[in-house]
């Protein structure tokens, strides 16, 4: 099981991005109940959700999670 996450730049000039995209791979010789438990896991606990699902021939399955991404001004000016 191979997990990627694409980072998100944040800061004055980055893109105004809504969601942070995580990628879990399942190799055709995993078990699926396995994955299940990785991606309630990572729903859970990392308040992620699953966006979509995809079957590959071959028996390779991917799933991308993706989770709100939460801006946070400061609101304390500190000099």
């Amino acid at each position: 099981m191979r997990e990627t996450l694409k980072p998100v730049l944040t800061g004055s000039g980055a893109p105004l991005r809504q969601y942070e995209y995580l990628v879990i791979t399942v190799s055709p010789g995993e078990h699926v109940p396995t994955a299940y438990q990785r991606l309630r896991e990572h729903a859970e606990y990392g308040k992620w959700e699953l966006a979509r699902s995809t079957l590959y021939m071959g028996g390779q399955r991917r799933y991308l999670m993706r989770r709100k991404v939460l801006r946070v001004e400061r609101t304390l000016n500190v000099y």
